[in-house]
């Protein structure tokens, strides 16, 4: 079963991120905390497929109440795909987009790209840096230097940001061959990034616990007495979050 394979490949990443990473996930992780401990938030930004992590992270049971999603209908694909596609490799519409958005210098920015290419992107990561903010590029090397930058400075995503998470996802992303099909199928970028993602947030609360911080994090609406509780953290981050 090709699945099991895919299963298999999807592991192996995953656990070599975890372990080859682990120094630059403990600094990330850091940089999380000691801006939720200041009353900043984490941004969540990308384009396509790549803004799953803005949905993923946001207003979600068990995850953190202080996300920021940049949900921008234009790059997302409900509003016509290959729109989206050819919008997010305009060099300069991301910084456009960026002043539509409520980012500070106390906050954290994680940029989602795999490729690492395209300008919208490298664009909001320049426009948020140049602006005090720490940024995240969760972002494949291997398919970032597979080919040239669409950025007009001629850079990838992982140059221009302070952090940066190679996801090991193949060029293509697809990771699966099938005998008799010319192209590749069984995306890792997706399960991956959901793991990472997820995964700093969780060591992030655990590090705040410990220094004796609240850790803002929403439990399910399906469990009873959580409505008072969530509408708590709505009221105090819907100043800062547009979309709460």
């Amino acid at each position: 079963m090709k699945s099991l394979e895919y299963l298999s490949n999807i592991k192996e990443k995953i656990d070599k991120i975890f372990i080859e990473q682990k120094d630059i996930l403990i600094e990330i992780e850091n940089a999380v905390a000691n801006c939720i401990e200041k009353g900043g938030i984490v941004d969540i930004f990308g384009c396509g497929h790549s803004h799953i992590f803005a949905e993923e992270t946001f207003f979600r049971a068990g995850g953190l109440a202080c996300i920021n999603p940049i949900l921008e209908p234009v790059l997302m694909l409900h509003e016509g795909a290959e729109k989206s596609s050819k919008l997010e490799r305009m060099n300069y519409l991301g910084e456009i987009i960026y002043d539509n958005y409520n980012l500070r210098k106390e906050d954290v920015l994680f940029v989602f790209s795999t490729s690492g290419r395209n300008p919208v992107s490298i664009d909001f990561a320049l426009k948020a840096k140049s602006n005090g903010i720490t940024t995240v590029a969760i972002t494949s090397l291997k398919y970032s230097n597979a080919y040239d930058s669409k950025h007009v400075s001629g850079k990838k995503l992982y140059e221009v940001v302070d952090y940066y998470i190679d996801n090991m996802c193949d060029v293509g992303d697809a990771s699966i061959n099938i005998e008799g099909l010319n192209a590749k199928m069984g995306p890792t970028s997706t399960v991956i990034g959901a793991m990472i993602i997820n995964g700093i947030f969780i060591d992030v609360a655990e590090k705040l616990v410990k220094r004796g911080i609240e850790v803002p994090v929403f439990i399910s609406g399906n469990i009873d007495g959580s409505d008072e509780y969530n509408k708590s953290l709505i009221n105090k981050y819907k100043p800062l979050i547009k979309l709460l």
